[in-house]
């Protein structure tokens, strides 16, 4: 654990949503927040002349913006600001390496279907070795319905919003594929003083799946959801160990995962997911229930590599 918390800031609505919510938690984790901004000079097309150093004080500026705005939101938190000389997405994987958790803003969905997140983020989510975060704006419609706070000569926008008061998990069919997403959606959990949540969806088999291994298993259980609760609480209890304070709540429900985890995550202040990690001889992917929670979970959500 390197003790950090790292930001990539933009100077967008959803870059700024970000920085607040990672200083929000780097207050409650006792961490470090770092600002980065990946810049390097290329020349635009603008019908006036914005030479390469008008355009590196354009990020100068943002940086000094977002620390002076996280700074005031939670000034206890040490935050440092280094402008990355390199394009985006290396330099924000690089990052990710570093750090306990990388945060980005996030566009989610709108009235367009297809990649909607960020044509960044999206590839960072994909290369990227640690927990990512995506964070949307509070103005964006499925953006975070948990706690708003009006920032210096800012107003509350909107009506008020039910406080968001668990961290969801999603937690994968296989029980070795759990490790890094259970550990990160427990510490969520025990910084926010939140409950947790462990979802688990599943499905009946097709008929030439069964095998009488797998039927001796259900019968044993008493059927199949049985089952699928016992591998639940099986996957959970060498962390429930860890975290003996932890409220957790056990929640399994037969249909497709992600239809069953955004059912889930309506009063979530975090919706935790998992990924299968790249790797020279995998195909970069973040799998299709991290891609439908990215776009239409109402919270942030923690994209995690698992083995």
């Amino acid at each position: 654990m390197s003790g950090v918390i790292t930001v990539g800031v933009d100077g967008s609505e959803h870059g700024k949503a970000a920085a607040d919510w990672a200083a929000a938690e780097a207050e409650r984790r006792g961490m470090e927040l770092r600002l980065v901004h990946a810049w390097v000079w290329q020349p635009l097309d603008l019908p006036v002349t914005a030479d390469t150093e008008v355009q590196q004080r354009w990020a100068e500026t943002l940086l000094r913006e977002a620390r002076a705005r996280v700074t005031a939101r939670c000034p206890g938190v040490p935050v440092t600001a280094r402008l990355l000389p390199a394009d985006p997405v290396p330099a924000l994987v690089a990052e990710a390496t570093e750090a306990d958790m990388l945060v980005l803003g996030s566009r989610g969905h709108g009235a367009l279907i297809g990649y909607l997140i960020g044509s960044i983020a999206l590839h960072v989510l994909r290369q990227a070795r640690g927990p990512v975060v995506l964070v949307r704006s509070h103005g964006d419609p499925a953006g975070d319905r948990g706690e708003q706070v009006a920032g210096p000569g800012e107003a509350a926008a909107g009506p008020p919003v039910p406080v968001a008061d668990e961290v969801v998990v999603g937690v994968p069919g296989a029980e070795e594929e759990a490790g890094a997403v259970l550990e990160f959606a427990f510490a969520a959990a025990a910084a926010k003083g939140a409950s947790l949540r462990a979802v688990r969806a599943w499905s009946i088999p097709p008929v030439f799946a069964w095998s009488p291994a797998s039927m001796r298993l259900a019968d044993e259980a008493g059927g199949l959801e049985p089952l699928e609760r016992k591998r639940l609480a099986d996957a959970l209890q060498p962390w429930r160990e860890r975290h003996p304070q932890a409220r957790v709540v056990e929640h399994v429900e037969l249909g497709s995962a992600a239809q069953v985890l955004l059912s889930a995550c309506e009063r979530a202040a975090l919706l935790v997911v998992g990924r299968h990690a790249s790797g020279p001889h995998v195909p970069q992917r973040i799998g299709h229930v991290a891609h439908a929670a990215l776009h239409h979970a109402p919270c942030p959500v923690a994209v995690v590599p698992q083995p």
